[in-house]
């Protein structure tokens, strides 16, 4: 299958041409052409995972960054909904994949910006254009994610969209538009629900969304920033314990002095569901130490763990419900919490804040 991009367009309209080919359109790429659905598909981020696994195209995939890392994570949100897997073991590891690796996979579309695949060590923009060419299209928006600045030549035509927008586009390059529509009525009704519920803004909660650092230190995170990264904390308006601060990136090293004096109510822990981190070993060495824990979120036991900022349509649904629960549990009950190595928590089903049934149904069903 092969893919043929033009840059006249960035609407993001499908359309079908003569031949039963369509064509899909998304900044940066423009209008792409498929000539039928890919069958071989190079994901990338786990994001862009998540999306093919949204249009039932999980057994399309061939690559993804880091499949026992992303994929574990993945697969601790996918075991909640009956039919829906992922089965990492078989994938290429696509970080630093080269040209060659490329040209072997032969995928029939990637999911990854070329904008940010031309800034990878391992490829520069000709390798980019020749692989779009030669082997499959290139079909992402990875700036939309923080709403950063992409390269140089890429400047001036990129646009930014939401999570449901790039998904919708994605659904629409496997013809999956009815798949997207189905879980974008549950993430509206989920919005409704939460929207209904929050307290009013001086009576929440402030939060940092942190990663552990070494020494003492935890990498700080906006909370409410633009872009398909905050998709499930922007929505719940909690007080971001850094909201003041001005960063030259996404992320600013802190240590816990500096949290202390910020003193957040909540602590988000972000990649402690996945093989590689532990929420308990983040807790004990919060707790042992003697500053970090003076912190309110330690002192009060509102320490918890996060999941991806790479997430999909499926994952932001269940990513949303665990935050709003961890942030606000007297409005949408208690975080059972999580224990590490397993699954997403059982909810019990009168405390889910969307419908399981409804969600595998949009991504199993023919």
């Amino acid at each position: 299958m092969t893919g043929e991009t033009t840059s006249d367009a960035m609407g993001g309209e499908t359309t079908s041409t003569e031949g039963g080919s369509y064509a899909v359109t998304m900044s940066p790429m423009g209008k792409v052409l498929f000539d039928d659905v890919p069958e071989r598909v190079y994901a990338g981020q786990p994001n862009t995972v998540d999306m093919a696994v949204a249009a039932g195209k999980a057994d399309a995939l061939d690559a993804m960054y880091y499949p026992e890392y992303n994929g574990t994570v993945l697969d601790h949100f996918y075991a909640r909904l009956d039919g829906v897997s992922l089965d990492w073991s078989e994938l290429e590891n696509a970080w630093g994949m080269g040209p060659e690796g490329f040209y072997e996979l032969d995928s029939d579309v990637h999911l990854t910006d070329p904008a940010y695949a031309s800034t990878l060590q391992t490829l520069d923009a000709d390798d980019v254009t020749n692989i779009g060419d030669d082997v499959g299209p290139w079909f992402g928006n990875y700036y939309s994610g923080a709403h950063t600045a992409p390269p140089a030549a890429y400047e001036g035509d990129y646009e930014y969209y939401g999570l449901w927008e790039i998904a919708a586009r994605v659904a629409e390059v496997f013809r999956a538009g009815a798949r997207h529509d189905a879980l974008a009525e549950e993430h509206a009704a989920l919005r409704t629900t939460i929207e209904e519920g929050l307290p009013p803004a001086d009576e929440r909660p402030s939060a940092a969304l942190v990663f552990p650092g070494q020494d003492g230190t935890l990498w700080a995170y906006h909370l409410n920033a633009p872009g398909f990264l905050c998709a499930h904390t922007r929505p719940l308006g909690a007080t971001d314990a850094f909201g003041d601060d001005e960063w030259s990136g996404t992320t600013k090293q802190v240590d816990y002095e500096t949290m202390l004096d910020r003193d957040p109510d909540v602590l988000l822990v972000l990649f402690t569901m996945a093989s590689s981190y532990r929420i308990a070993d983040v807790r004990a060495e919060l707790e042992d130490d003697p500053v970090a824990s003076e912190i309110s979120a330690v002192q009060n036991d509102r320490v918890y763990a996060q999941g991806v900022r790479y997430q999909g349509p499926i994952v932001s649904l269940f990513q949303t419900e665990m935050t709003a629960k961890q942030l606000y549990p007297d409005a949408f009950g208690t975080w059972p919490r999580y224990v590490d190595g397993e699954d997403y928590p059982e909810i019990p089903a009168d405390e889910r804040l969307f419908d399981r049934g409804h969600v595998a149904n949009a991504v199993t069903s023919e």
